[in-house]
């Protein structure tokens, strides 16, 4: 009888996989609208709309550096209609900072595929003195701990990436975290700090537009959004590695049918030339994997973050 009971239950899903999506889907956002990884989003639904025939529907749950928004999608029904937009800041980030999260994003999350990676660009004010990175250190080191070092938060991606160039280059900054990447670009804009990290699509526009000055990409080579511009590593510092990744992750126990619905969208998607053209206008590069590759990917970053964070003594807590 049992065993006629779960038979008659793997059919049920299997047909309900099959007729997937037959509704709207929710894409979870841990970001305010406006943020880096929100623009990304925003660019690529209308696409995964189209090719999985049901709307996606944008629902940005802001806070704690992007942990509400992921455990809420961790915590939603494995049904497919829940997705959510994976980052390194509440994936491999947060889980080293936070003494404790609600979610454990290597279980209670399934990777589906990557759709971009993202270098973290540095800027500065253009009244500060530097037009390098090594310019820049050595303001810090004539000045320590007198340079304003802007970030999304507590514990984000962009203040990792700051303690870690502090940290590479021994030097010292005073660390203002803001509520996201708009706040800490708005405040270098204002001069109320002198230098911030941020994924690339967020200060891109007010670079070009001579309102920032791009100093150093944080990635293992250059951006084709901005070729003139170094590495972190080419500029002196080969120790400097960083760069953001984002990507689609579902509830576990979601059907793998569904899994492989929502790829294969994904692989039709980023492959479109306009779509790639427009991401990569935003400075960032367009990337799929399978499941599995992203599993791996998202593992090693893990294991990678983890051992920055407890270099540099990063906490939110």
């Amino acid at each position: 009888m049992r065993l006629a009971a779960y038979l008659l239950a793997l059919c049920a899903a299997s047909a309900a996989a099959q007729d997937y999506p037959s509704k709207p889907i929710r894409l979870i956002l841990p970001q305010s609208p406006g943020s880096a990884t929100d623009v990304l989003a925003r660019l690529i639904a209308p696409k995964m709309s189209e090719a999985l025939g049901q709307p996606l529907v944008i629902d940005n749950r802001a806070g704690a550096g992007g942990i509400v928004g992921a455990e809420t999608a961790a915590k939603a029904p494995p049904d497919g209609y829940t997705v959510l937009v994976g980052a390194s800041a509440w994936i491999t980030v947060s889980p080293h900072t936070y003494k404790k999260l609600n979610y454990d994003p290597l279980t209670e999350l399934v990777p589906v595929s990557l759709f971009a990676i993202s270098q973290v660009l540095l800027v500065v004010n253009p009244v500060v003195p530097a037009t390098n990175v090594r310019e820049l250190v050595a303001l810090m080191k004539a000045k320590p701990g007198e340079l304003n070092m802007a970030s999304a938060g507590v514990g984000s991606s962009s203040h990792l990436a700051g303690v870690l160039l502090t940290t590479v280059t021994d030097t010292r900054a005073l660390h203002v975290p803001y509520k996201g990447a708009g706040g800490s670009i708005g405040a270098v804009l204002a001069g109320e700090a002198h230098w911030t990290f941020t994924p690339m699509q967020g200060p891109l526009g007010f670079v070009r537009a001579g309102k920032l000055r791009a100093l150093a990409v944080g990635g293992t080579s250059r951006s084709s959004a901005l070729p003139d511009v170094p590495t972190v590593a080419e500029s002196g510092y080969p120790d400097y590695e960083l760069a953001s990744w984002y990507g689609w992750l579902v509830p576990r126990g979601t059907p793998l049918a569904v899994i492989e619905r929502l790829r294969a969208a994904t692989v039709s998607v980023m492959n479109s030339p306009e779509l790639r053209e427009q991401v990569m206008n935003q400075g960032a590069e367009p990337k799929t994997t399978t499941p599995a590759e992203f599993s791996r990917f998202i593992r090693a970053e893990y294991e990678r973050i983890g051992r920055v964070v407890k270099a540099a003594g990063v906490t939110a807590e």
